[in-house]
């Protein structure tokens, strides 16, 4: 049977079977599946940050945390799904407006787990990303830094004049100390930049800064990808003119054919199982908007029957082409596939 006519599944998870697994548990009130699968894990720290992220992306599943993590106090596990959750409920909160005590004690509660994790584990990156995750709330980075004052001044400057915005950069650092070149902490430094530091242009300014030096993981070529669509979306997605020639740019292709070839295209296929989904996406849908067609088919064969909304949902509102952005995703992919 053709890729094509296979049936689509909107899903973040992909292949990764065992993940899936957990997350059912989850739904269903048990997380010993969930703790199994990061056991098994361990300090796999690439694979570890994608799973728990994606296991505490889930929505109703933070009493299970709240219940494991009191049933095994002393588990890393149960103490990172937990500061996950709580990280998420108070960021989340923020941005639809709740009361600030209310945003304020989920931070608090979440610092108070990463704290509890700096002796549990303190080897896991996680524990800084959570941080940098908190940092796109309404308060001084410096809060969220248990070293903050012990750092040289200025604590939130680097010291490179190819890049001059100000940041969480020792948070960053410290993620990147126990994992360089981790997914997940470079992506949430590109948010608070996008949400907290100066909005899509500072976003994308970091991410091209980021991957014009050398990189550790090839992953991180993708960011520019995610920040021009950050892009796309204040410059077009109500509609203003210019949407089509934004995707059939130099730029764009520059960032896009870079990704493929440098991150993707090396990758032996026994890996696709456990890439992002929402990373094929984007690139699959930068190829396609600047003319890569041979590339993207790969990336679609890479994807199979899964795909996130994004950025098709935003792109395909913006044209005013489809209510359902799935017409457009399957009309693309058959076209490429033919």
């Amino acid at each position: 049977m053709p890729l094509r006519d296979i049936t689509l599944i909107v899903s973040p998870i992909g292949e990764d079977t065992d993940l899936r697994a957990a997350l059912e548990d989850l739904k269903l009130g048990r997380y010993l599946a969930a703790r199994d699968l990061l056991s098994r894990t361990g300090s796999h720290w690439a694979l570890r940050t994608s799973r728990s992220q994606l296991l505490a992306a889930g929505t109703g599943e933070a009493g299970v945390f709240k219940a494991w993590r009191d049933e095994e106090p002393d588990s890393p596990h149960a103490c990172m799904m937990w500061a996950r959750a709580l990280t998420r409920a108070a960021v989340e909160a923020y941005r639809k407006g709740e009361r600030q005590q209310v945003v304020g004690r989920a931070a608090a509660l979440a610092q108070q787990e990463w704290r509890r994790l700096d002796h549990l584990w303190p080897e896991c990156p996680v524990r800084w990303i959570g941080r940098l995750h908190l940092t796109q709330l309404p308060y001084s980075a410096h809060y969220f830094d248990p070293y903050a004052q012990r750092r040289r001044v200025p604590w939130d400057q680097l010291d490179d004049p190819a890049m001059h915005y100000r940041g969480p950069w020792p948070l960053l650092d410290e993620v990147n100390r126990l994992h360089p070149g981790n997914r997940e902490g470079h992506h949430r430094m590109r948010e608070y930049f996008l949400y907290r530091g100066g909005g899509a242009a500072a976003a994308m300014q970091f991410s091209a800064w980021l991957v014009s030096g050398r990189l550790s993981n090839a992953e991180l070529l993708m960011l520019p990808v995610y920040s021009l669509l950050d892009l796309y979306r204040e410059r077009h997605g109500d509609g203003r003119g210019g949407a089509l020639q934004f995707w059939q740019t130099a730029q764009v292709r520059h960032y896009a054919c870079r990704a493929y070839d440098e991150w993707f295209a090396p990758l032996p296929a026994t890996e696709y199982p456990w890439l992002s989904i929402s990373d094929l996406s984007h690139l699959a849908h930068a190829l396609v908007a600047c003319g890569e067609d041979e590339r993207a088919a790969w990336v679609f064969k890479a994807m199979g029957p899964y795909a996130m909304p994004q950025p098709w949902k935003d792109v395909n509102a913006s044209l005013g082409r489809s209510r359902d952005w799935t017409d457009a995703f399957l009309r693309i992919r058959a076209s490429v596939l033919r």
